[in-house]
């Protein structure tokens, strides 16, 4: 992994939709979609990236986190 100090490595975290998307900005759906969400109760396991953390920080309203 590419700017990490050696022997460091990701953390992964799965991500769960608890919430609906209706009557979310756009903005937010569009959110959802690129972390692979999209029903309540869909999950993806994603690496815990500074982007993704800050993707997940948008619509935290909208999904539980779990490290895994």
């Amino acid at each position: 992994t590419v700017g990490l100090p050696a022997g460091t490595t990701m953390s992964k975290l799965t991500i769960t939709q608890v919430h609906s998307q209706i009557k979310c900005p756009k903005r937010q759906k569009d959110t959802l979609k690129a972390l692979g969400l999209g029903r309540i109760g869909k999950s993806a396991e994603v690496e815990g990236t500074p982007q993704i953390r800050g993707m997940v920080a948008k619509v935290n309203h909208l999904v539980s986190v779990k490290e895994a």
